[in-house]
């Protein structure tokens, strides 16, 4: 049985969905889960240098520690290379650990029995 789960997100720094997006990857990684995150649209933004140090909603933890939780312990981000250019950002903009790539990234790992969960 495939364990991964794919979380593709599209909310940004200034919608608390994103705080559930974060804590719910490390949930499944506390669950012995292998999580990817595709981040979308303003989602964008969480893995922007400093992006995520304007957000913290309350009782959850800080966006930047749910973040560096998840890549510390071996989550992977992929940002998506059109949403990125729309902004301006190249690679040297994101936080270590977020790789821009594409859909394809998702699509392999779909076809070969991900689970998938969208924010």
């Amino acid at each position: 049985m495939n364990n991964e789960l794919i979380i593709v997100m599209t909310k940004g720094i200034y919608d608390e969905v994103s705080s559930v997006g974060l804590t719910l990857a490390n949930g499944a990684m506390t669950a012995e889960m292998s999580v990817g995150l595709f981040l979308t649209s303003s989602a964008i933004d969480l893995v922007r240098r400093n992006g995520v140090n304007h957000t913290h909603v309350a009782p959850m933890e800080p966006l930047r520690e749910l973040l560096r939780a998840f890549i510390e312990r071996g989550g992977r981000v992929w940002a998506c290379p059109p949403c990125t250019e729309a902004r301006g950002y190249d690679q040297s903009c994101l936080v270590e650990g977020v790789e821009i790539a594409g859909a394809s990234v998702i699509f392999e790992r779909i076809k070969a029995g991900a689970r998938t969960l969208t924010l």
